[in-house]
């Protein structure tokens, strides 16, 4: 739409009317200033004030039922733009601009949509939000998936640590009983902390690999540890691969597997190492380990945490080297112990909180993680 271009004109009433009618005389189509509402007109379209303060224009606008009739789809008064208010009413949103009559724009029929559109997202916001609270009512694993294993394990690596310590004194055969239990223990919770449950085959392999190991050592003697050791571990890592071909799991499933019987039996076989170390080696380390199980389990920081299970396991270590052979030396193999222990705690706390995980690996791992340690310092500081 062009813009027009009007002369400038008096003020209404000092020019005659459209019709040759001055408005004085208040006849014919002119509108008698006296029936114009003062102010802004809204509804009349009679007032000076009315369209910005110009005149008005009888023949312009026509009749006031004319804007009635036609709505939004009359156009806009020569002296009001596009978008801009033509009522002079700041607060009054204009009518949408639209060249004639003719079907609604899209942006006003989006608009008259928008009631339904808004009762339609009022209606499905509840949905969305019990939709949104279902998931969360499930129980979540939140936080870091290494928790300490706590204090009733601890309590139980304690009991088994000095039921090893005494039993090995008297002899090696009685001392066997502690040993078998830890194995079974080890085995058990090594397959568990893997995430699988129930593995009775793996499990009972494992098991069976460790009672050899153990019979051979006190059938041919401390002295061929290394090949009892060795040739157990040999034979029954052939028996968990046969039982792997039998299978029938994906690739990946079985790889896993195989890796989790393997590790499992090389852990029970070590752990038969208690009955191949000097008796007081055993002792020494035994006491340093449930020492150090202990001190990890009480509630301090990491930092101070691990200094103080290295310190008891180091005193352990002396005060249990006071009444063995060892002597001094004992605070050495205690603190090696004890730095063995804190890895299988460490071990054995890498999964979420299960209390049979807890139970078994953060039981008998300490105690296994320790038997490198007291063979081998046990024979060289004996």
């Amino acid at each position: 739409m062009t813009d027009q271009q009007y002369p400038p004109r008096q003020p209404y009433g000092s020019q005659p009317g459209p019709y040759g009618y001055d408005h004085d005389h208040g006849h014919g189509h002119g509108h008698d200033s006296s029936a114009a509402p003062a102010g802004p007109a809204y509804g009349g379209y009679g007032g000076q004030e009315a369209y910005g303060g110009y005149g008005h224009r009888p023949e312009q606008y026509g009749r006031p039922g004319q804007y009635e009739q036609h709505g939004s789809h009359q156009q806009p008064g020569p002296y009001a733009a596009p978008g801009q208010d033509p009522y002079g009413a700041p607060d009054v949103p204009a009518p949408p601009h639209h060249p004639g009559p003719g079907p609604l724009p899209p942006e006003r029929a989006g608009t008259a949509a928008a009631p339904g559109a808004a009762a339609t997202t009022t209606a499905a916001a509840p949905a969305a939000a019990s939709t949104a609270e279902a998931p969360s009512a499930a129980p979540r694993r939140t936080g870091s998936p290494i928790i300490a294993p706590g204090l009733a394990p601890a309590a139980l690596t304690a009991l088994l640590a000095v039921l090893l310590a005494a039993t090995v004194q008297v002899s090696r055969p009685v001392s066997a009983v502690a040993v078998v239990l830890l194995q079974a223990v080890t085995a058990a919770g090594w397959f568990r902390l893997n995430g699988m449950w129930p593995a009775r085959q793996g499990i009972a392999l494992a098991f069976l690999a460790g009672v050899t190991a153990d019979i051979a050592l006190l059938a041919l003697g401390a002295g061929n540890a290394s090949a009892v050791v060795i040739g157990t571990l040999g034979v029954w890592i052939l028996f968990v691969l046969v039982l792997q071909l039998r299978n029938h799991s994906s690739p990946d499933e079985r790889l896993y597997a195989l890796t989790a019987g393997v590790t499992s039996t090389a852990l029970t076989v070590i752990a038969a190492g208690h009955l191949a170390a000097e008796p007081d080696a055993v002792t020494v380390g035994a006491l340093a380990v449930a020492a150090a199980a202990l001190a990890r389990a009480l509630p301090l920081p990491r930092a101070v945490s691990v200094v103080v299970s290295l310190s008891a396991a180091a005193g352990a270590g002396v005060a249990a080297g006071e009444f063995t052979s060892l002597g001094g030396s004992g605070a050495v193999l205690g603190a090696a112990a004890g730095v063995c222990a804190l890895i299988g705690l460490r071990v054995a706390s890498y999964d979420f909180p299960s209390r049979f995980v807890h139970m078994t690996a953060g039981v008998a791992l300490p105690l296994t993680a320790a038997v490198p340690a007291v063979y081998l310092l046990g024979r060289a500081l004996a």
